[in-house]
């Protein structure tokens, strides 16, 4: 069956490639099944899966205004949930919609773990080097990153990213090597040693803790939406940041910096916490998820022009 596109991304028939090799197996007959059982109210609905460069989550549209999502693997499950819980008290504050989670389902039909039914969010994902409006995006980023940032924290959890970014060091001292002859090592690494030398976070807030392009749902080049907020959390605000270099040319970069007046220390941070992330995802992910890697290699091109030109 020929896919085809919604949410900028694709919705198929054949299953996609396996993310993690010990991940649960889960098709439309699967969500058909779960919905049978458990919301027989959406059972007539149209299922369709939903191919993206997600990697711990699978889903499916249902019918025209509704999604589900299902965790790949054990470490969602809990991702997963802390979404159900928190994303209706933080979603009314956001200047972007979100999928806000309607219910929780519980395991079923010999699939082990909850999953959710949530609202669904139209939007296609932004394109690196083919964005329509750079600065108005870079604004629009800017000021939902500040709204999130100025949510209660009250019995908020930590994120997923909840170590200092200093304590990270044996990854990319581990991963670092792999970038080879294709990238200078060297600016990478000095890239990071500016980081790890920048005054660690003060202030917790809530961040998204994954704004990259696979994420966020785009409407005539202004940001519309955005999805999985299975990182968020009590975490370090820089790490919010990393859509500056995942995503944004060197321009909207710069805008975004000032739209959030961020210091020397927090930007050096951000920095530091996409090329974490890069470094991370390139071992990982580079067969398994090539949008993913991809990205990571253009982040670290970044990250390595900025070296070259003094910029830090």
């Amino acid at each position: 069956m020929r896919p085809s596109r919604h949410n900028g991304l694709v919705i198929s028939g054949p299953g996609p490639r396996l993310m993690h090799d010990d991940e649960v197996p889960i098709d439309e007959a699967l969500v058909r099944a779960l919905l049978r059982e458990q919301f027989p109210d959406w059972a007539g609905l149209d299922v369709r899966r939903v191919s993206s460069s997600g990697t711990d989550h699978a889903m499916f549209r249902l019918g025209e205004r509704l999604a589900v999502r299902l965790p790949r693997i054990h470490w969602a499950v809990a991702t997963l949930e802390r979404e159900h819980r928190w994303l209706p008290v933080l979603a009314p504050d956001l200047p972007a919609l979100a999928p806000v989670p309607l219910a929780l389902g519980q395991p079923g039909c010999g699939f082990p773990w909850v999953w959710t039914v949530c609202r669904w969010v139209e939007g296609s994902n932004p394109i690196v080097g083919e964005l329509a409006d750079p600065l108005g995006l870079a604004a629009d980023l800017g000021e939902f990153v500040a709204a999130f940032h100025r949510a209660s924290t009250s019995d908020a959890p930590p994120t997923v990213w909840n170590r200092p970014l200093h304590e990270e060091h044996h990854r990319v001292r581990e991963t670092l090597p792999m970038i080879g002859d294709r990238l200078d090592a060297d600016a990478v690494q000095h890239a990071w040693d500016v980081a790890r030398a920048a005054v660690p976070c003060r202030r917790r807030t809530w961040i998204h803790g994954d704004l990259a392009p696979g994420n966020l749902l785009v409407r005539d080049g202004r940001l519309h939406g955005v999805i999985d907020f299975s990182a968020m959390g009590l975490g370090d605000p820089a790490s919010d940041l990393r859509v500056g270099w995942n995503l944004l040319p060197p321009a909207a970069r710069a805008a975004l910096r000032g739209r959030l007046a961020v210091d020397d220390d927090t930007w050096a941070r951000g920095r530091g916490w996409v090329l974490l992330q890069a470094l991370a995802q390139l071992p990982y992910y580079s067969t398994r998820n090539p949008v993913l890697a991809a990205n990571a290699w253009h982040v670290l091109e970044q990250i390595v022009n900025e070296v070259h030109s003094g910029a830090l």
